[in-house]
């Protein structure tokens, strides 16, 4: 068996195991040099926030466990085909790999598909079905936000 199909078995397993206490079929496996780091299921149904997908919760739960929001050299093994959020998440903690064992076209005809959701993201802003809008707001008298950012990240190190 290849590490893909374990660690995807492991993703299946707690997909499963979330369905029986009433969760969505989602799982999530990170694992940095062949070793698991965290594990987590989409949590939306007891904890009510939109963003508690299996993915999400697993890189907070390796990011905590690692002590760092970097997570270069990871890979993250899903049961489902993780959605732009999860996916730009992951990006962003710098996960190397993504695996995953149902497409969106598997979860289509059951309602968890996220293929109309990148659909819309590939648009530009003003075809998108969300309003999006940039305001460039400067609070006269303060500071650039970014510029505060940066002097303070200075006087920390």
């Amino acid at each position: 068996m290849t590490d893909e199909n374990r660690f995807l078995g492991e993703a299946i397993a707690l997909a499963r195991a979330n369905i029986a206490k009433g969760g969505r079929p989602f799982g999530a496996v990170l694992v940095q040099d062949g070793k698991v780091i965290a594990t987590a299921v989409n949590e939306i149904h007891t904890s009510n926030a939109p963003t508690s997908h299996a993915e999400m919760n697993v890189i907070r739960a390796a990011s905590r466990k690692r002590g760092t929001s970097d997570l270069k050299g990871s890979a993250v093994y899903a049961s489902g085909h993780p959605c732009p959020m999860c996916m730009a998440a992951m990006r962003l903690a710098g996960v190397d790999k993504v695996f995953y064992a149902y497409s969106n076209d598997d979860g289509a005809p059951f309602g968890l598909s996220t293929a109309a959701i990148y659909e819309d993201l590939a648009k530009p802003f003003a075809d998108q079905s969300m309003a999006i809008r940039y305001v460039p707001v400067r609070p006269e008298g303060e500071m650039d936000l970014y510029a505060e950012w940066t002097e303070a990240r200075n006087r920390q190190e």
